[in-house]
């Protein structure tokens, strides 16, 4: 007995050890610009030129792989009980890669006949830079005849690169996420034909302090209110906001003046804003130019989050037909950095609207949550402290470190402090003090 409590004690000790601080030093030279946090866990895979050899790729995964420009094919086995599902990939083009307008990726759901299932693919394109873009192709079970059967598909994940732009081969993350068939009861087959759209009535509070993140897999939680970042030239900050059934988000995103180094200079697309589906897919992107002054980009509020805005016609209401964490990506163009000072990041002040209260959730036959979809009160939390995925899972670990020690029968006031500490210093981290 003693010995289990004492094993007890010291994993207490370890998760205390182990918090994450301050990561840089206030008037530090600026170092190389953060890279992509890939997944935890990647599978590695091999995606195929043709349905062939295609790899087995399955839902509740990750995978890595590489994409030159062209086609890498993957198979999936989809079950019959009128389930979604939605893959997803994200390409990185190194720093500085040269691409043009027309360059992206496509992700597409096929059947085996080699038809593209209805509605299914999703596009992103590059703007003025290469900075990291994401696509989801969609199978609809019970809402498309044409692929609801169970059995073999494949998800085609196409890269176009036009000539004389970058040809290297990119890193590549596939995820694959499942949402459950809808249970009994009436299933909407038709978008809404209205909804309160029109400009958000952004706060006006003063800002604070959040660090975005480096990509999806680390983007920081925001919830409605003013937050402040700093950028720098060619960086991209994510940001993830979880918004519910019935609730509607709305957002803008201000550079304010830079420090410069000549007397005129402007960047078109100096400024890039893009937003993106709980499952990665590209509801909406916007960029204007920037000149070392003020630049904004607001965005009108998005519909009501409902099970329904599949059906539309509308490409930016599909994919607000599920809750869950949505992402906002920002972008500083490379070309700022000729006529401002990367040694003086430019503040970034986002403000945020989730409007709406939450509403009830559709019958499902599982639940939405195993996929990675719908808002809990961990999502809230996790919000309100500004933690990315991989801080709310610290968090969460401390949390069942500390029901282990009072499950051990120790009233030990000593380990319960340290791991009370390490909340404090987690969520101090949440707040902005980590370095980008």
């Amino acid at each position: 007995m003693v010995r289990g409590r004492t094993t007890v004690w010291a994993a207490a000790l370890g998760l205390a050890a182990g918090l994450p601080g301050v990561a840089y030093a206030e008037g530090a030279a600026p170092g190389p610009l953060p890279t992509y946090r890939a997944a935890d866990g990647a599978r590695a895979v091999e995606g195929k030129p043709s349905t062939a050899d295609a790899p087995l790729i399955e839902a509740g995964s990750v995978y890595a792989d590489t994409l030159g420009p062209g086609e890498r094919v993957y198979r999936l086995v989809l079950d019959k009980d009128e389930s979604n599902v939605y893959v997803s990939a994200v390409v990185r083009p190194a720093a500085g890669a040269k691409v043009s307008g027309s360059d992206g990726i496509e992700v597409e759901i096929m059947t085996t006949a080699g038809r593209s299932c209805p509605g299914s693919t999703g596009r992103a394109n590059f703007g003025y830079d290469a900075y990291p873009i994401g696509a989801a192709g969609v199978r609809w079970g019970a809402e498309d005849a044409d692929c609801a059967p169970a059995g073999v598909y494949y998800a085609k994940v196409t890269r176009t690169s036009a000539k004389g732009y970058d040809q290297s081969p990119w890193p590549l993350e596939i995820k694959v996420q499942r949402e459950p068939g809808r249970g009994a009861g009436a299933v909407p087959t038709t978008a809404p034909s209205s909804w309160p759209s029109g400009t958000p009535a952004l706060p006006g509070s003063e800002p604070v302090a959040r660090t975005g993140g480096t990509g999806f897999n680390d983007a920081r939680a925001l919830g409605a209110g003013v937050w402040r970042d700093e950028m720098r030239p060619g960086q991209t900050r994510y940001y993830r906001v979880p918004v519910d059934w019935g609730q509607q988000l709305g957002l803008s995103a201000e550079l304010a003046a830079a420090k410069m180094t000549k007397s005129y200079g402007s960047a078109s697309g100096g400024l890039t804003v893009s937003l993106y589906s709980p499952y990665r897919g590209l509801i909406s992107d916007k960029d204007t130019s920037y000149d070392g002054k003020q630049a904004g980009i607001t965005f009108e509020k998005t519909p009501p989050v409902a099970y329904e805005n599949r059906f539309a016609s509308d490409r930016t209401v599909q994919p607000v037909s599920l809750a869950g964490w949505y992402y906002v990506a920002v972008t500083m163009g490379a070309k700022v950095a000729e006529f401002t000072e990367d040694a003086a990041p430019v503040p970034l002040t986002l403000r945020l609207e989730v409007a709406g209260t939450p509403a009830k959730a559709p019958a499902y036959k599982g639940s939405p949550a195993a996929g990675g979809f719908g808002v809990g009160e961990e999502d809230r939390a996790a919000a309100q402290e500004g933690l990315t995925a991989p801080e709310a899972a610290e968090a969460a670990e401390r949390h069942r470190a500390m029901r282990v020690v009072a499950g051990a029968g120790l009233g030990a006031g000593t380990v319960l402090l340290l791991v009370l500490g390490g909340w404090t210093v987690l969520g101090r981290r949440g707040r902005g003090a980590t370095a980008g």
